[in-house]
């Protein structure tokens, strides 16, 4: 689907609304996927907004992984992850097993085929793809 980047607001509050209906046992983790400067970090602060975080979100490139605690009705943390600079067998360094295991964690992760075996412990993968300037193409892979 087409997503320009006005839209991209309306797109994560249905987003976050989809939330509400997850069953998962653990943490609920979405990957995101595309290449630089196609939206991901974009739609982790949309998404962060909606959720009531009220500092601003940027790209946890240097440090990896920034939690924020939110208000929903099924999450407590939402944990922002870019495994950019990772690569398999380093998820650990970030205690990632902690994090997927614990039910109140909401977890995007930009870059989730950088740490492979963990990715496949995501829902779902968002891949973000640039139309043009204004415009994203988001597709849902499970």
């Amino acid at each position: 689907m087409n997503i320009s980047l006005d839209q991209l607001d309306t797109f994560a509050k249905k987003f976050v609304e989809s939330l509400s209906t997850n069953t998962a046992r653990g943490a609920y983790c979405v990957g995101l996927s595309g290449d630089l400067g196609s939206g991901k970090t974009t739609f982790v602060q949309r998404v962060a907004k909606e959720l009531g975080v009220k500092e601003g979100i940027t790209s946890p490139t240097f440090v990896i992984l920034q939690t924020y605690p939110i208000d929903h009705s099924r999450f407590k943390t939402l944990v922002h992850i870019d495994a950019y600079r990772l690569s398999e067998g380093e998820s650990e360094t970030i205690n990632f097993s902690e994090y997927i295991q614990n039910p109140d964690n909401l977890i995007l992760i930009e870059w989730p085929e950088n740490i492979v075996t963990h990715a496949e412990q995501c829902a779902t993968t968002l891949q973000f793809d640039v139309v043009d300037e204004n415009t994203r193409e988001i597709l849902e892979k499970k």
